[in-house]
């Protein structure tokens, strides 16, 4: 199963929505497909989706899924890859009014460079995501979070020795 996330923001995502219904038509997307499409107005044709979901009901999708298809929102793709999913990132561009600037863009080059996701910016690019995910080498996500943890924990203990001095 794919399942494709669209997040949560008031932004409308209906390019990528509409791609997916056109290549599910092409025979490239042929396994069942749902979509979690937020506040899109585009309604799919060809694959099933709700607008929001339940936490609960958004992290069972998650985990039955085979890949996940999200816009480049951090949060969206980092949880995908903790739960060890194939992931493609597609950002959401401004100049569709998909957002408000291209940081999308940025973030998903970012993972793609390092081999955590595969990168689609229009219709042909995620096909060939679909034509290759299969055989792409996915790097393992390692979170480093421990590390911030333990930075900011020694840096509140070096300033709370200073205030006792």
């Amino acid at each position: 199963m794919i399942f494709v996330i669209l997040g949560s923001q008031k932004f409308q995502f209906n390019r990528l929505l509409a791609i997916i219904d056109n290549l599910i038509e092409e025979r490239v997307i042929e396994e069942n497909v749902f979509a979690q499409i937020g506040s899109s107005t585009y309604k799919p044709k060809h694959f099933r989706y709700k607008r929001f979901l339940k936490h609960e009901t958004f992290n069972q999708y998650v985990a039955n899924s085979r890949v996940v298809v999200t816009h480049a929102g951090t949060g969206a793709i980092v949880n995908s890859l903790k739960e060890g999913k194939k992931v493609i990132a597609v950002p959401r561009l401004s100049q569709y009014k998909e957002h408000v600037d291209d940081h999308q863009v940025e973030l998903a080059t970012i993972f793609a460079d390092k081999s955590y996701v595969l990168q689609a910016n229009d219709k042909n690019d995620l096909a060939d995501c679909f034509y290759k995910i299969n055989d792409f080498n996915f790097k393992k996500y390692v979170s480093n979070n421990f590390k911030y943890i333990s930075y900011l924990t020694d840096y509140i203990k070096q300033c709370a020795g200073k205030i006792d001095d």
